[in-house]
């Protein structure tokens, strides 16, 4: 019997537009595909974390219905661009000072359930919001939140156990693109960030070893840079 650890390639896209992220997770996502209808690939299946920061956009999930025109049309006009994605979860923003993880995972190679899955994402963020000495819960809601604050929103896909789309950690994003819409859907609850919280500055580039530690230690996997 196999006891080895799970390998995980970290992948750093730097700032790419959501777009082209969405073209990054379609191309390790069909690598696994292939694999799985047990088709010729040019290159073999990989589990990925996909690490990046995107230009300003707001994205709408699967749950969300057909959006107003004059809305995204509003939205575009804050100088953002806008999508809709095939992730749980209704409106939120992305953009500079957030760190966007994309894992690209077959849940085969860890445990074949969604509801863990989601699980350990949120129990990663929240422990590593406890290396920068913050206190992060979840809630009823989705993400992961300090107080009434959402510090991380997360929505996934999950087709055939192969896991897209992921969770956005607020570093030092500019919460005011936050304030045009109703992040998530959710009514008379706020955003905040590592460096809200904390009182000074906290980057992406901070954050992102303590957030590969605390990934590797909670999927108990090896990553791979």
């Amino acid at each position: 019997m196999n006891f080895s650890k799970p390998v995980i390639e970290v992948v750093n896209l730097g700032r790419i537009s959501y777009g082209n992220a969405l073209q990054a997770q379609r191309k390790f996502i069909r690598r696994h595909f292939d694999a799985l209808s047990q088709l010729p690939t040019a290159e073999p299946p990989v589990n990925a974390l996909l690490l990046c920061e995107h230009a300003p956009v707001y994205t709408i999930g699967i749950r969300t219905a057909q959006y107003p025109i004059e809305e995204e049309e509003r939205l575009k006009g804050l100088g953002a661009e806008f999508y809709q994605a095939n992730r749980g979860g209704l409106i939120t923003f992305h953009g500079p000072g957030q760190l966007v993880c994309y894992p690209i995972l077959n849940l085969a190679h860890f445990r074949k359930s969604v509801r863990w899955y989601v699980g350990e994402l949120e129990r990663t963020t929240i422990q590593l919001c406890h290396k920068f000495g913050i206190k992060a819960e979840t809630s009823p809601e989705t993400g992961v939140w300090v107080g009434n604050n959402k510090i991380c929103a997360i929505g996934i896909h999950c087709g055939r156990y192969i896991t897209s789309h992921g969770l956005a950690l607020n570093c030092n994003t500019d919460l005011l693109w936050f304030s045009h819409i109703t992040p998530c859907g959710i009514e008379g609850k706020g955003v905040t960030s590592l460096s809200q919280v904390l009182k000074r500055e906290v980057t992406v580039s901070e954050a992102v070893e303590p957030f590969l530690e605390t990934f590797a230690e909670q999927f108990n996997c090896t990553l791979r840079q």
